[in-house]
This record gives structure tokens, C-alpha cells and sequence, in this order.
């Protein structure tokens, strides 16, 4: 099945009358087949997968599972009950008795979890190599790194092994793999996911983030994860916020600052940037960096 793992392809495809199970084998097929094992730290047994695609196609989608029948896999320092977290080192790992809040609430959602992904090390690295477990490879090129430190959650998206995945962001780690392997990475405001159920690289920093093939799904999985949790002290309850007022200011950089080593790119990027914000009503503040 040549199925792209997006939400809108796979919903499509259930409304057309694919099964859960057959979803299932599919990313399980996928995996196997694919030809980089750093990926992946530790996988849910298949019989398991298959089981649980089968009680959810008994069970039939509904308003409360969003997320019903999408395969995704959860990076290895988020704790689920029963399978090892080792945050990509062996003589740390442990098995926990509960599940992460954030895994919890999309399992919940429909969700199908397939496996749990490499990192570096402690979640501690943007490259993606610093762990024993091998280092997962960019999905264009195997001879360029995958990014990290969330390396396997971001390449099992971009590989359209899962349908998304769950990384952590402290400094980077939830994005930069994004932006390696051309998908989204979405680093939620600090709370908004409960982080019960993470090893911590930094405390009062780190983010649950999420791995999706576009916006939409980012967004999707965001709202289907949230949720106040009362054991996480830096938990709190999304605050609606007003838009952008008609006449707002927004800060850049002076011209002497605008350093882009030669990438005109980026810099014809940066400039259109600020012409759209311009043309929303902004007003261009420089500031002094």
C-alpha cells in the first residue's frame, strides 16, 4: 500500500473502507522494510499492534478519538507502561508501570502506537549521533545525519513509517530534525503538554513536541495531547489569546546584523518576512541585537 501517512490520506482512507488492522500492517510492513534499525530503540510487539488495531475496529471511530487508527511512535525518554525507557542508554533504562499523561491522552484519542524512537543520548545533542543504538540517517541522503536530539521520531514521520510521532524540545530537539527531514516540528507553549512521564534533560525548560507531515496534523495531535495535569507543576490550561491587533510592532534586526554567510536564500526570506508583516499592519521596530 503506497499510502501517504498524513491524517487527511489515512482518514480519507478509512472513510473509503480501509480497516485499522490493515493501516497497522501497513506502517509494520513499512518498518521492517525499511533500511535504517537506529530508527527505532524498542518496538511494540506485532501481535500487540494488531491487537489493539483490532479492538479499535470493533470499538468503530467516534467524536472522542480523533486520532482513530493513526500508527505513531513516541520518542524513548516518554515513558509507556510495560516497555523500557532508556533514553538511548542502556544502563539507565528502566520499565515504568504508567504511561506518559501526553501518550495516555492519544491512546485515548484512537491512536496506534507502533514503537519507541532513538535520541541522543539523554536527549542531550542536535545531530542525531550520539547514541548506541546506532544514528538514524537523513531520509534524502543516508550520508547526511537526521538531526536530533528526537532523530528517530523525526525520521519515522518523514520515512511515512507513522502517522506522527512524539519527541521532547528543550533547546531545539523537537525542530531541527523537523527541518532536516522537510516535516513539521511543533514545539507547544511550555506546559500546555503534561510532562509526567519524560525524562528530564531540562526541567523547567523541556517540551513535549510533536513530529507531523503538515500543519493541520501538528495541530491535530496537539489538541488531542493537551490537557491540564495536576502532577506536572509546570502544567497549565490553554488561555485563549486575542489576534494580532490591527496596528502591532515587531522587532528585527538592523541591516549591519543581517548576517547570512552568503545564503541569499534566507535572506530573501527574512526580507519577505517582514514585507508581510508590514502588510498585515505591522510596523518594523529594529532593534539592536
Amino acid at each position: 500500500m503506497s499510502l501517504p501517512f498524513d491524517l487527511a490520506s489515512l482518514r480519507a482512507a478509512y472513510r473509503s473502507g480501509a480497516t485499522p488492522v490493515e493501516i497497522a500492517q501497513t506502517s509494520l510492513r513499512r518498518i521492517a522494510d525499511y533500511g535504517d534499525p537506529a530508527v527505532w530503540i524498542t518496538r511494540v510487539p506485532e501481535n500487540e499492534v494488531l491487537a489493539r488495531a483490532e479492538a479499535l475496529a470493533r470499538q468503530g471511530p467516534g467524536e472522542t478519538m480523533p486520532l482513530w487508527g493513526i500508527p505513531f511512535a513516541v520518542k524513548d525518554n516518554i515513558d509507556v507502561a510495560g516497555l523500557p525507557t532508556t533514553a538511548a542508554c542502556p544502563a539507565f533504562a528502566y520499565t515504568p508501570n504508567k504511561t506518559a499523561h501526553a501518550v495516555t491522552r492519544l491512546l485515548a484519542a484512537g491512536a496506534i502506537l507502533v514503537g519507541k524512537t532513538n535520541l541522543d543520548q539523554f536527549a542531550t545533542g542536535l545531530v542525531g549521533t550520539r547514541s548506541p543504538y546506532g544514528a538514524p540517517r537523513s531520509v534524502f541522503d543516508s550520508r547526511y545525519v537526521s538531526g536530533g536530539s528526537s532523530s528517530g521520531s523525526a525520521v519515522a514521520v518523514a520515512a511515512g513509517l507513522a502517522g506522527f510521532s512524539l519527541g521532547t524540545d528543550t533547546a531545539g530537539s523537537g525542530r531541527v530534525p523537523a527541518a532536516y527531514n522537510n516535516i513539521v516540528g511543533l514545539k507547544p507553549t511550555k506546559g500546555l503538554l503534561s510532562t509526567t512521564g519524560v525524562v528530564p534533560a531540562c526541567r523547567s525548560l523541556d517540551c513535549v513536541s510533536i513530529f507531523a507531515n503538515t500543519t493541520g496534523d501538528a495541530i491535530d495531535v496537539l489538541r488531542a495531547a493537551e490537557g491540564y495535569d495536576a502532577t506536572d507543576s509546570y502544567s497549565r490550561k490553554r488561555v485563549p489569546c486575542a489576534a494580532l491587533a490591527k496596528n502591532f510592532r515587531f522587532g528585527v534586526l538592523a541591516i549591519a546584523d543581517r548576517e547570512f554567510f552568503g545564503d541569499s536564500s534566507s535572506a530573501k526570506l527574512y526580507e519577505g518576512a517582514i514585507a508581510h508583516l508590514i502588510a498585515l499592519g505591522g510596523q518594523a521596530i529594529t532593534i539592536d541585537y
